[in-house]
């Protein structure tokens, strides 16, 4: 591509690179000039232009931009049609989207004029939310360059969204001598709505004594019953695996997948398993409708995607989310 300064006498069939407004002339940016724009800015006394001629194995930015964004779709995204060199990527439902972060970083390495961004990985989205953008940065680019971006994107390895699938969940809310009803009744009411801003429904909610033999009987009896997941929220944060969470999950015959993760609020959070339902020991910041890591597991779970101790032990980069107002210690003790 050749850009710069040009006479407008030889600026047929150039695109513009700035907009030009003069004398009742209004041309904006990207517009092909043609043989009677270059008369109407001769007659109003424009002599030069800054524009781009496109050559011989270059690709028009629209062009390029449509046929990367077509390469990198996957299941359950679409693209708008390009222009301005941009094709953005939209969530075809509510789910989880999915981005191969590796990928995204050698796209954006093999040439300044080819760029792709996307949303955080398995970031939660609402059909119609936008996940990702791609955009040419010149007017056209390289063809060979073109190529090998999508043979990398790989024809949708790249990008896709997971929708949610309905699930019935249950809750164990584990109570103390002085607790008070209130704080059970709201807790409840938090995680149902979690539940249903994925699609999912709150079943049962059982009222158990912060026991093992407590917490057992409450997950055989939620697991029994169809519940999956079995969600705990314990009047007593899980500080060990031999605490009364995890110790009542194995008494149930269930399994501890991990306990804790590197997000916080969320850091003490229990995955387990009974019979291949997902058990979760809920952390205490989850009593707050705001974002935390107990987010980020459940909302993987609700769309079917499988979370091994190596996927909670990676979530530490990005993992400081906002402080809540209800936290018992907050991060950083008056000074």
């Amino acid at each position: 591509m050749i850009f710069g300064e040009i006479d407008v006498a030889s600026a047929q069939g150039a695109v513009l690179a700035h907009s030009v407004r003069t004398d009742g002339i209004s041309f904006r940016k990207g517009r092909v000039l043609s043989a009677s724009d270059v008369a109407e800015l001769t007659a109003s006394g424009v002599t030069k232009v800054f524009a781009a001629r496109i050559e011989a194995g270059d690709e028009h930015e629209d062009a390029a931009a449509a046929r990367l964004a077509d390469a990198v779709c996957g299941n359950g995204v679409t693209r708008q049609a390009a222009s301005t060199g941009r094709a953005n990527i939209y969530s075809a439902h509510d789910g989880i989207v999915l981005v191969d972060a590796g990928m995204v970083r050698a796209l954006n390495r093999l040439h300044e004029a080819v760029t792709l961004a996307t949303l955080t990985p398995f970031q939660a989205v609402k059909a119609g939310q936008m996940v990702a953008t791609v955009k040419i940065i010149p007017f056209s680019a390289p063809a060979g360059i073109v190529d090998e971006a999508v043979d990398l994107a790989g024809s949708g390895a790249l990008l896709s969204v997971v929708a949610f699938k309905p699930h019935k969940a249950g809750l164990v809310l584990t109570r103390t001598a002085g607790m008070k009803e209130s704080l059970l009744g709201k807790s409840a009411t938090v995680i149902r709505d979690r539940l249903e801003r994925y699609g999912s429904t709150l079943g049962d909610v059982i009222e158990v004594a912060h026991t093992i033999d407590g917490v057992a009987g409450g997950i055989r009896q939620l697991a029994a019953s169809g519940h999956s997941p079995v969600l705990v929220l314990g009047a007593s944060a899980i500080v060990d695996r031999g605490d009364v969470v995890p110790a009542g999950l194995e008494a149930a015959n269930g399994q501890i997948v991990h306990l804790g993760m590197p997000v916080d609020p969320g850091n003490l959070l229990l995955l387990g398993n009974l019979d291949g339902n997902a058990v979760i020991g809920v952390p205490s910041c989850a009593r707050s409708p705001k974002l935390n890591g107990f987010d980020w597991v459940l909302g993987r779970i609700l769309a079917g995607i499988d979370v091994r101790p190596q996927d909670i032990m990676d979530m530490g980069a990005g993992g400081l989310l906002m402080e809540i107002a209800s936290r018992p210690s907050p991060r950083e003790a008056d000074r």
